[in-house]
């Protein structure tokens, strides 16, 4: 359990707070549109886009944002953000999918989140008018989608990252882990 909260000032001074969450204002997020995906049983649906390959989807975004589509389709990937709205009750310990034992929810990617927030690299395919066509796509049906962001490689890739607990998952169970249920095609 948070029993406190440390944060610093413009003064560069320390406060801690007694209550998570005391000085801060509320944040609210408004969807600019919707994801849409063949998912639509969270037990079955990949828990990343590396185990959903060949998975077709879309986002349909509202006609209010539109115009922030502008040069998106010379990037090969974005990243999607978006409210995990089916995640349940958040937990600061949880089982990963893919590992053996229980974990921080902030060493992890699971859903189950004090803030619901997902994160998908997914391939573009493809723009036209306020949709934009995707593959790899490990979101469930009907997820609001809160922000895209390009995947620009030289900004983004990482050299020497280390991946933590992940690393002692051999590829095999990670894969079959990962894919939940899901079979991909193949060609």
């Amino acid at each position: 359990m948070l029993t406190a909260v440390t944060s610093i000032t413009t003064a560069n001074t320390i406060t801690t707070m007694n209550e998570p969450n005391a000085d801060f204002e509320p944040v609210v997020f408004r969807p600019i549109g919707v994801i849409r995906s063949g998912h639509r049983v969270a037990e079955q649906t990949p828990v990343q886009p590396v185990y959903a390959q060949g998975c077709a989807g879309r986002a349909e975004i509202l006609p209010a944002y539109r115009e922030g589509l502008r040069d998106l389709e010379g990037f090969s990937h974005v990243f999607l953000l978006y409210h995990l709205h089916r995640a349940g009750t958040p937990r600061l310990t949880v089982q990963p999918f893919i590992g053996e034992r229980p974990c921080g929810v902030f060493a992890t990617r699971h859903p189950q989140r004090p803030n619901a927030i997902g994160l998908s690299l997914v391939r573009l395919v493809r723009a036209e008018e306020a949709l934009l066509f995707l593959e790899d796509l490990d979101v469930l049906d009907g997820t609001p989608l809160l922000d895209i962001k390009p995947f620009v490689p030289r900004f983004d890739c990482v050299k020497g990252a280390r991946g933590g607990w992940t690393e002692v998952v051999d590829e095999t169970t990670a894969r079959q882990s990962g894919q939940r249920g899901f079979c991909p095609q193949t060609p």
